[in-house]
């Protein structure tokens, strides 16, 4: 009889019977943008699983950063288009970019076949657009081809190598666009925002601009908008007072309306209030009845005034209480917006969020105490009683 199995021979036995049996996708087709992880690294290309029959393959030097070195490891996420089905060592051929190697010139035209994005220098800022160098090529990218949104000053993009999608080549003439690009790029994270989207799922998301209404914020390919209302408890005059294009903030999914718009299909409300503490949750410990504090008059009216004690927390210093005993009209008869007052808490009603508030100093002075009775006039009397007072 021979020797029984050896069990490790029996475990591997197995975990190639399951690999046999599990499910493979077809084979990409050429010119296909597809996705895989890296399954291993070697000197000059890394090798993906894309979960196909054929085992795809990119050289190393396109996955490299500025420095020389390769970010990625066994098990990441490589993006890449099929350029080549059976190439080298009978693998799919994956590229990310075409027209930067020694047979960069003769790459073009495929790329413009497939799809394939081009690398180039940005040049010369011409009329409508700016010139583009790409594999010893002059192209041409429209100024509404160079970014997401508009474009003021192209200039700023001058020197700088970006990737392109060839969108004509013909007889030398070679114009490009990074607009698509990016758009593609926006797609597939809108998608992945969408998955992660509901009513009130936090956030992470990338300040785009800033309005006097709000701020739009971009989530991840999708925009939602950020209104003047709902950046926090505290009163804010414009929204640039915490917010700027470029800012990273968190926020919270308050609603999402369908629009009907394919290209905006969701029209997202966002908030920041929602994700802050309160702050009237603890006025009833911080501001008491009777207590002092010192506050800026914020805004004011014909029946008082309105006093920040705290960011979120207003009360209001009525009329009656602000002219001393003296009648007084309209609240800035006797203060103005951005005065500081010296207050006392004479109510509280933090279910209705209500402070009401009188004038520490005024009250010192006893100010509020009924006015004393006017003394009785005294009475001249009668002119005869005058002459027969003189008499006696």
């Amino acid at each position: 009889m021979g020797a029984p199995p050896d069990e490790g021979d029996e475990d591997f036995a197995k975990l190639l019977a399951e690999y046999d049996r599990k499910p493979r996708r077809r084979d990409p087709q050429v010119g296909e943008l597809v996705r895989g992880r890296v399954a291993s690294i070697g000197r000059d290309a890394v090798f993906i699983d894309l979960g196909a029959k054929s085992e795809a393959m990119i050289d190393a030097s396109e996955l490299r950063d500025a420095d020389g070195r390769l970010p990625v490891k066994v098990g990441d996420v490589v993006e890449g288009r099929v350029v080549e089905i059976g190439g080298k060592a009978g693998c799919i051929v994956l590229r990310r970019a075409m027209g930067r190697g020694p047979d960069a010139a003769a790459e073009l035209a495929q790329a413009f076949a497939l799809g394939v994005p081009v690398e180039g220098v940005v040049g010369a800022v011409n009329k409508g657009g700016v010139d583009v160098q790409v594999a010893g090529t002059r192209g041409f990218c429209p100024i509404s081809q160079l970014d997401l949104r508009h474009v003021d000053d192209a200039s700023a993009f001058v020197g700088k190598r970006l990737t392109f999608r060839i969108t004509r080549l013909e007889k030398g003439n070679l114009v490009l666009s990074r607009k698509a690009l990016l758009e593609e790029e926006e797609r597939a994270r809108a998608a992945s925002t969408r998955a992660r989207l509901a009513v009130g799922a936090i956030l992470r998301g990338k300040v785009t601009s800033v309005k006097d209404y709000g701020a739009f914020v971009d989530l991840g390919g999708i925009e939602g908008m950020l209104h003047v209302s709902e950046l926090g408890f505290a009163r804010v005059a414009h929204p640039s007072e915490m917010l700027a294009p470029g800012q990273e903030i968190e926020v919270q999914v308050l609603k999402i309306d369908k629009t009907g718009d394919a290209r905006r299909p969701e029209k997202i409300s966002l908030s920041l209030k929602s994700l802050a503490e309160d702050p009237w949750a603890k006025v009833p410990e911080r501001f008491p009845e009777g207590a002092r504090a010192t506050g800026k008059v914020t805004r004011v009216e014909p029946f008082g005034a309105f006093v920040e004690l705290a960011p979120g927390v207003e009360g209001l210093v009525h009329v009656s209480e602000l002219g001393g005993g003296r009648r007084v009209h309209h609240a800035r008869e006797v203060v103005k917006p951005g005065a500081a007052l010296e207050v006392v808490v004479l109510g509280v009603e933090p279910e209705r969020r209500r402070l009401s508030l009188g004038l520490a100093g005024a009250r010192e002075d006893g100010d509020d105490a009924p006015a004393a009775a006017p003394a009785a006039p005294v009475k001249l009397g009668t002119l005869g009683d005058l002459f027969n007072k003189r008499k006696r």
